[in-house]
């Protein structure tokens, strides 16, 4: 794999370019920051600072069609799923998400719609250089310059990025490109290592997550969560913009003769989630809600695929609307006897 100088001057063509492969890239649009088609033309600004909406919905979208049906036709009308994407800017904390979420879209069943898109997008992450108020990456296994769930990582030089190659299908985009690339020197390395250790640095808030899976369970009846979930409007935001989080409902809705069965985000932390066709609910309080939320990333996720579901971006604190904070919750829980 070739790591590669991209100098600033080019940007604009080599972004041109990349619009012809169906490019999507952090933009604002209505006010929320999330990932979009970028069109031939279209400036790409890399501003710091985390999309609002994960790259998630890319590849697992908030509400997508799994097949359409019409009375009288025999079979189903399956979606075409078979156009390539490239992401580009994406986080490292979010690129390591995917990685995350992968382990569950592969599991005892492989999901045809998130894998295939999954196999499509080329990733092309951006090192943080200005980590955010609530970022815990290095807490949870990550980094500011993280290349899990990556295919190109690209750090920002000042005069040029640095675009290192990561999988082959990232090598094979960067080979497209070399007319506007220069090969990087050990310097441009060094340089990379030095801004990822100075990012590291500017993280403020950290959690020793050492012991926390194991602890979980002994504290199932602990009057913490009835502290933590105390404030809670149970609005769902920390899972519906959380880059690790896959709940899901699935409904089939007709109109007249036709219909079709669509999938969408759902959220542990809804009453309804649930609730049993006999109107018993197993989490009847937000108190049960937030404990499975917690137990979810940090204990069962752990069993299962032996990873924490949980990559420290800081969305679900940064954007809960009464301020509950998960590194408050997890420094309860490693303090709880």
């Amino acid at each position: 794999m070739s790591a590669m100088l991209l100098p600033k001057d080019k940007w604009p063509e080599f972004t041109g370019r990349l619009a012809g492969k169906n490019l999507f890239a952090p933009a604002l649009q209505g006010g929320i920051k999330k990932f979009a088609p970028v069109a031939a033309g279209d400036t790409v600004t890399l501003d710091e600072g985390n999309t609002t909406v994960p790259p998630k919905a890319l590849l697992f979208p908030q509400t997508e069609t799994l097949f359409r049906f019409a009375e009288g036709e025999e079979g189903m009308e399956l979606p075409a799923i078979d156009e390539a994407a490239v992401l580009l800017g994406v986080r490292p904390c979010d690129a390591r998400a995917m990685a995350i979420v992968d382990k569950l879209f592969r599991w005892d069943y492989e999901d045809p719609y998130y894998l295939k898109r999954r196999e499509l997008a080329t990733i092309i992450g951006l090192a943080c250089s200005e980590p955010c108020l609530n970022c815990f990456c290095t807490s949870v296994g990550g980094g500011p310059a993280s290349t899990e769930g990556l295919d190109i990582l690209m750090v920002d030089l000042g005069e040029s990025y640095l675009l290192e190659g990561l999988t082959d299908k990232g090598q094979a985009l960067l080979d497209e490109f070399k007319d506007l690339l220069q090969e990087a020197g050990a310097d441009a390395l060094q340089r990379k290592e030095q801004l990822a250790q100075e990012a590291a640095a500017k993280i403020k808030r950290s959690v020793d997550t050492a012991g926390i899976p194991e602890a979980l369970p002994g504290l199932w009846e602990d009057p913490l969560w009835q502290r933590v979930s105390a404030a809670c409007l149970g609005c769902g935001i920390c899972t519906y913009l959380c880059p690790t989080c896959h709940c899901f409902d699935i409904q089939d809705e007709v109109e007249g003769a036709a219909g079709r069965r669509c999938r969408m985000w759902d959220s542990c932390m809804y009453a309804e989630y649930t609730k049993h066709t006999s109107g018993h609910n197993p989490r009847p309080t937000r108190r049960e809600r937030t404990r499975n939320r917690i137990n979810h990333k940090y204990s069962y996720y752990v069993d299962k695929f032996g990873v924490i579901a949980c990559v420290g971006c800081g969305r679900c604190s940064n954007l809960c609307p009464v301020n509950i904070d998960l590194i408050d919750i997890l420094r309860q829980v490693k303090a709880a006897p």
